[in-house]
């Protein structure tokens, strides 16, 4: 999908179908034609597009000529076929052509909306550098919020274990614990590359857009310190329930072993009045309730023994 922006001195925003001076072109997994009619139009290389659709491709800047590649990953949220959230990440491509301001991304996303629906301030397609910090800011802000929603989950699940312990939850809490280290990679690789910029002299920036670029590092760095806390979180609450699983597991086991006990002593009282050699009582007319007598006296005897020492 291609789709090309271009904004005037005033911030209107409005859809184009012509590449001109100080438009954006936003591209959701284009095929080949349309990467094919962008490099052609912008002189721009043929990497440059095709790198960004690679889901496992790294955080990096690169440099060609007049062009520049900046390469981030982004949080994306999918459902699976329970409708439960998927939190990962994917790599969004910008490009800071000549006169133009690409971005290249395998899926759509909210970041791309809150520009083309104008809900950014002081938006201009033109002015690329400032673009392309105001898209890191509301990347980073899209990392924040998709953590408090994780911590939400988290919540909620754990709520539901204290009532319930069934592989559901369990699971539920390693999709989370899965998605945090995504996230956390992710945040830190892009980091690394938010800090060249600011070392580098890749981009040329004024005042307001150096201090907007270190806005960026400081909310990224705070969604990475975010993220690691809710994964050390996680872990723990991962281990104690598996902890207290297998300790409700033991105490099953301990009780259904003394009820097992307790109720073998009948038995084996009754296996011994069954042998067909002399017994004791056998001759007394009593002697059927003399073995309930004690059959009953052995069950409550291990039974309050067992009370005492707390096995069930």
């Amino acid at each position: 999908m291609l789709k090309i922006y271009l904004s005037n001195e005033q911030g209107a925003l409005t859809e184009t179908t012509t590449i001109s001076n100080g438009c954006w072109i936003n591209l959701i997994s284009p095929n080949t034609e349309e990467i094919q009619h962008i490099t052609g139009a912008l002189e721009i290389p043929p990497e440059f597009l095709k790198d960004p659709l690679d889901e496992e491709e790294r955080s990096r800047i690169e440099k060609d000529g007049d062009n520049i590649l900046i390469i981030v990953n982004i949080p994306s949220v999918s459902m699976d076929e329970n409708n439960i959230p998927i939190y990962d990440t994917i790599p969004l491509g910008i490009i800071i052509a000549k006169n133009c301001f690409v971005t290249v991304c395998l899926k759509d996303n909210p970041i791309f909306h809150s520009f083309s629906e104008g809900k950014v301030k002081n938006f201009f397609t033109y002015k690329r550098t400032r673009f392309a910090f105001q898209i890191l800011y509301s990347m980073a802000t899209s990392y924040l919020r998709y953590l408090k929603q994780i911590s939400k989950k988290t919540d909620v699940i754990e709520k539901e274990l204290h009532q319930s312990m069934k592989n559901k939850e369990l699971f539920s809490l390693l999709n989370l614990e899965k998605s945090l280290v995504y996230f956390t990679t992710s945040l830190k690789s892009n980091n690394i590359v938010m800090q060249k910029m600011l070392k580098s002299n890749y981009l040329k920036m004024y005042e307001d857009d150096q201090e907007l670029l270190e806005d960026v590092i400081i909310e990224n760095q705070q969604a990475i310190e975010m993220a690691e806390t809710h994964t050390s979180i996680l872990t723990g609450m991962m281990d104690a329930f598996a902890s207290v699983i297998s300790n409700n597991v033991n105490i099953v086991m301990k009780f259904l072993t003394s009820i097992t006990i307790i109720l073998a002593l009948p038995t084996m009282v009754a296996s011994f009045y069954g042998m067909n050699v002399p017994i004791p009582f056998q001759e007394n007319p009593f002697s059927f309730l003399i073995a309930i007598s004690i059959s009953f006296v052995l069950s409550s005897i291990t039974a309050i023994i067992f009370w005492k020492k707390r096995f069930f």
